[in-house]
């Protein structure tokens, strides 16, 4: 028998009708059921062979559980391992370089230091920082968000350098990134199921949040179809990349072209009574599908995750040549990082007994004392600024214009 297993907080409707959809499937060998957790012993596995992940983001302790389960071979869905250290800057940067727009975007660094650190740690940071060819870059009016948040939470929009410089004093050690504006004519969100099936759905994020689904789409036409096309193939290029099994993607569309604002959500919502009852049976059974056939494709005591390509072709790179020496190699000798020949180091049957000669040492050279050498202080670091904020506004004589 094997189990598939749904971890979950606050959540009623989503887990409850996953459940049910899973057992009435009535595959053989096959259930579902809410996990139940006892004990997490080191390196010991769960009783399940999948285990859809809805929680974790918020509970460190269930994040530790999940991975110690996956090290055991159990499928968890999200890969734990991915999303901790995925953040939203570097997805920008990935979608980038798979062909996906994205919004200009750059890295800014927190308002306040981060804990037992000084002055001297940020000896690499320029003060200021090159704020003008950053304004230029992005425009205003823009928004500033954390670099690895969601759920909205601490999203400034700022509508000039002042406005910006005010409101990162309230973002402490967040360490934000600055993000264009994309005004556009549609918006979506598109759930993505085990990298294949793809559910594209008109969205407004303006609109209150149990009102954002009810919407339609205004593209019309053959535009339409073809916007439809470019938005389903980016969502798959993304997933594919990232390795997310049950995530969303949001785009805004500006001038026909679809632009990813939002594709890193391990846990993104399936609640009935936000994404409405046909798009939440859509979920349901996709959701259900994928987990059964992975509990089919399970294999005990092996890794069982998925990774994404942008993983999978790190770790394939092949590792550096060694590098041959410059000298010259002694005549029948091999050289340095050429392959030894098996003759040279195995053992052979014919090989005949060489006689050393015995050569009797030489007088030792008197040892000489050396000189304790006077200890030198290192010099004290050059610090570019004493200010204690890690960003400042520029200085009166600033090129950049109030506004």
């Amino acid at each position: 028998m094997k189990k598939i297993g749904i971890l979950f907080g606050m959540e009623n409707t989503f887990p409850n009708a996953f459940i049910e959809r899973v057992n009435s499937k009535g595959e053989s060998g096959i259930i579902a059921e809410a996990v139940t957790i006892d004990k997490v012993v080191q390196a010991a596995p769960t009783e399940y062979a999948v285990i859809i992940d809805r929680i974790s983001q918020d509970v460190p302790f269930y994040r530790a559980f999940l991975k110690n389960a996956a090290a055991s071979g159990t499928a968890v869905i999200n890969n734990p391992f991915w999303w901790s250290a995925d953040e939203k800057f570097f997805n920008n940067a990935l979608a980038e370089k798979i062909g996906v727009p994205v919004p200009k975007t750059v890295l800014l660094p927190s308002k306040q230091r981060p804990e037992n650190t000084s002055e001297t740690s940020f000896r690499n940071l320029a003060f200021p920082m090159a704020w003008e060819e950053i304004f230029q870059y992005i425009g205003f009016p823009a928004y500033m968000k954390p670099h690895d948040g969601g759920g909205w939470k601490s999203v400034y929009k700022v509508v000039n350098p002042q406005d910006m410089w005010h409101k990162h004093e309230e973002t402490g050690q967040l360490v934000m990134m600055l993000q264009e504006e994309i005004e556009f004519e549609d918006y979506f969100r598109c759930y993505c199921i085990g990298q294949k099936d793809v559910l594209i759905m008109p969205y407004e994020p303006r609109n209150p949040h149990h009102l954002r689904y009810a919407t339609e789409m205004k593209t019309t036409g053959e535009d339409r179809e073809k916007l439809l096309e470019t938005i389903r193939d980016y969502t798959l290029k993304l997933n594919v990349a990232l390795g997310y099994d049950f995530n969303t993607v949001e785009f805004a569309v500006r001038d026909g072209i679809p632009i990813a604002i939002d594709f890193c959500n391990p846990a993104p919502d399936a609640d009935i009574y936000s994404v409405g009852p046909d798009n939440f049976e859509w979920v349901v059974e996709a959701a259900a599908n994928m987990a059964i056939e992975r509990a089919k494709n399970q294999v005990p005591g092996q890794t069982n995750l998925t990774w994404g390509t942008f993983i999978k072709d790190a770790v394939s790179i092949p590792a550096p040549a060694v590098i041959p020496a410059a000298t010259e190699p002694a005549a029948g000798r091999p050289a340095a990082g050429d392959p030894v020949p098996a003759a040279a180091t195995a053992p052979s049957d014919t090989a005949k007994e060489v006689k050393v000669k015995a050569v009797a040492p030489k007088k030792a050279a008197k040892p000489v004392t050396a000189k304790t050498p006077e200890p030198v202080a290192e010099p004290e670091p050059k610090i570019p600024t004493n200010k204690a904020a890690v960003t400042k506004a520029p200085a009166k004589n600033s090129k950049i214009k109030k506004s």
